[in-house]
């Protein structure tokens, strides 16, 4: 077996794979629907909440594309079976944590549990990407 070889996928991370492209994928039109404040974008959040989400820092926004471009890219590295997935869902991760640290630490807390579920989703994979190739299913 030479370095470039890879291992046989379980079913179950194709499942994974394909779930987070889905994911990310419906973060990336969030990020869209934020960054353009689309009527639908709109439609779904109350007056308060649009305006808490207009008075953030703007920088917040560049972490909400970073996290989502960068979560889909590296979906697609675990869907072409690419090592390089791992280095995407890292920078991911620390965009979510300053994303959602930021809404957090200044008490933007009426959506916790969705903020929990993305920061827990996001270092879920970051595991999985490096338990993949650590098992050879990606190189």
């Amino acid at each position: 077996m030479s370095d470039t070889s890879k291992n046989k996928a379980p079913i179950w991370f194709w499942i994974i794979s394909v779930f987070a492209l889905i994911w990310n994928s419906l973060g990336v039109d969030g990020y869209l629907g934020q960054a353009y404040n689309t009527e639908r974008y709109q439609s779904s959040f109350t007056v308060e909440e649009l305006e808490i989400a207009a008075s953030l820092p703007s920088w917040t926004m560049g972490a909400f594309a970073i996290a989502v471009f960068a979560g889909v890219a590296g979906a697609i590295g675990l869907l072409m079976r690419k090592k390089w997935s791992y280095t995407f869902f890292i920078i991911s991760l620390i965009a979510v944590i300053a994303q959602m640290g930021y809404s957090i630490l200044n008490g933007h807390t009426s959506n916790i549990g969705m903020m929990l579920s993305i920061i827990i989703f996001a270092l879920f994979l970051v595991w999985f990407s490096k338990k993949a190739n650590s098992k050879g299913w990606i190189a």
